[in-house]
């Protein structure tokens, strides 16, 4: 990205010097009197066409530090106001740059001008313009690039943390096992703490699969008429062994036979995730209800618990990859933190989203709301077959 705006920028920076030679060479020809660039009112014929095309912001000052051209990102991020360019470091840029005559880049950060961004970061590139003191300023916003590679990072630096902690464990317990071969009831117990971690490994290979399967926001390959009903009991099923434990029951209930259009496998992928995640942070004897109802021309699918709930100023970020409320907790239950993430990209794919009402204490509510198939969601008997069901 970096690269590119500099080749853009010089492309750019040359085209505009081009224009600006020819005006000053054709002017005589022309005998159109003096040139408007010197009273500073008016910029090269042609210029005002290159920056009108122009992507990224872009800004023309005069020799007295006016602005004489100013795109409409320009002025959208706050960079211009009236005739002022307001960004001081921009300005002082511009100043060095009409003194010597060297092109300048630099990255600086302005006010955000956009609800809840504290900061707009740009990539800025400052040249003269002709001999009368002109300058060219071209920004590009580069906060939305400088987000994802913070989060590319942050993924990397987690996978990592989360592979080599089963790993780990695993290479410790073998060289337990060694030096335990002539107890064989150590040996039992060692070679069942590495088939757990062994199984911990797997749910978080089989988590990053899918999460980068569904996370490009792809629309799903293969789509086809889901029965919610279907997916919910597959779902139940998948996570009655890990309920059982607890003594915790897994109802379902709500509007039966509506449907969505959809990736079956998914929609239970996401179901699963939702409930065996609310049977984690629920404590013994409660319950964790499975309720589908329809919403117009949505599908609500909610996931309630009687659990510890979810802090206030944890909502936003649970749906992060590998964020944990509570990160003994949940590596005590083998959860590998990726859960919510693919419910997240699963509703996403499916064009759909996913929400959360929690109170600490209180237990928490997970709700998809999916669109239904045919565009409104009607309840079809379960007797009428998928294909004929429209």
């Amino acid at each position: 990205m970096a690269m590119s705006f500099a080749a853009l920028a010089g492309f750019v920076v040359g085209a505009l010097a081009v224009l600006f030679y020819r005006n000053q060479i054709e002017a005589p020809k022309r005998g159109a009197g003096p040139d408007p660039v010197e009273t500073g009112t008016a910029l090269p014929q042609g210029v005002a066409s290159v920056l009108a095309v122009l992507p990224s912001s872009a800004v023309v000052l005069d020799a007295h530090d006016r602005v004489l051209r100013a795109s409409s990102a320009a002025r959208a991020f706050g960079l211009v106001k009236g005739d002022r360019l307001v960004a001081a470091e921009l300005l002082a840029l511009a100043r060095q740059v009409r003194r010597d005559g060297e092109i300048r880049e630099s990255e600086i950060d302005v006010a955000g001008h956009k609800f809840g961004q504290e900061t707009t970061n740009f990539a800025v590139r400052v040249a003269p313009l002709g001999s009368h003191g002109l300058v060219l300023v071209l920004a590009e916003d580069q906060t939305e690039r400088r987000r994802v590679e913070a989060v590319r990072r942050d993924f990397v630096a987690n996978v990592s943390h989360e592979l080599k902690t089963p790993v780990g464990a695993m290479s410790l317990l073998a060289e337990t096992i060694q030096d335990a071969a002539d107890d064989p009831e150590a040996v039992g117990r060692f070679a069942g703490r590495m088939q757990l971690e062994a199984a911990r490994l797997n749910y978080l290979i089989q988590d990053l699969i899918t999460l980068s399967r569904i996370q490009g926001a792809e629309p799903i390959p293969t789509p086809g008429q889901v029965l919610i009903d279907e997916a919910v009991h597959a779902a139940i099923d998948h996570c009655n062994t890990r309920a059982a434990a607890k003594d915790i029951t897994l109802v379902s209930g709500g509007t039966e036979g509506l449907r969505i259009w959809g990736d079956d496998e998914l929609l239970a992928t996401a179901l699963r995730n939702l409930i065996d995640n609310a049977v984690a942070y629920s404590p013994e004897h409660t319950r964790v209800v499975v309720s589908v109802r329809p919403a117009g021309d949505s599908v609500e699918i909610s996931v309630s618990d009687q659990g510890i709930g979810i802090p206030e100023e944890a909502l936003e970020r649970i749906f992060e990859r590998f964020f944990r409320v509570d990160a003994a907790r949940s590596r005590a239950t083998g959860g590998t933190g990726l859960g919510l993430a693919i419910v997240k990209h699963v509703a996403a794919a499916h064009a759909g989203e996913v929400s959360v009402w929690s109170k600490e204490g209180s237990g928490s509510t997970f709700t998809l709301r999916l669109p239904a198939f045919g565009g409104k969601a009607v309840a079809v008997p379960s007797s009428i077959p998928l294909e004929t069901a429209k």
